[in-house]
């Protein structure tokens, strides 16, 4: 059983925060099943952006959230959030979480 959306970003929050980082969401999504987005600044002008992975046909429903990079951690801030515009025209229940982190971990579990 999957963790409620609300929760998951709640966790992640407190992650990232706990170790100096600071994160935030920026649009809250549905409570149960929204699909989260984070973004990660590095606070040098450019982020990356993670999106949920697709769920794969040959492997069993797994009750993590595994994250694929929608936008390199090289690519400018901007390029992130032209790509969060289109995503929320598609999806308007999605969450989005941005963390700024002169690191650029980016605290998922990346598939």
């Amino acid at each position: 059983m999957r963790l409620k959306s609300a929760i998951w970003v709640s966790a992640l929050i407190r992650r990232a925060n706990g170790v100096g980082a600071f994160a935030a969401v920026r649009r809250r999504g549905a409570e149960e099943a929204g699909a989260a987005f984070v973004k990660v600044a590095s606070l040098d002008g450019k982020a990356a952006l993670y999106g949920p992975a697709p769920p794969s046909l040959d492997d069993e429903v797994s009750p993590e959230r595994r994250f694929v990079v929608l936008v390199p951690a090289d690519r400018a801030e901007v390029e992130a959030e032209e790509r969060m515009v289109k995503e929320i025209r598609f999806d308007p229940d999605l969450w989005f979480v941005e963390i700024e982190d002169r690191e650029g971990r980016s605290f998922l579990d990346l598939a």
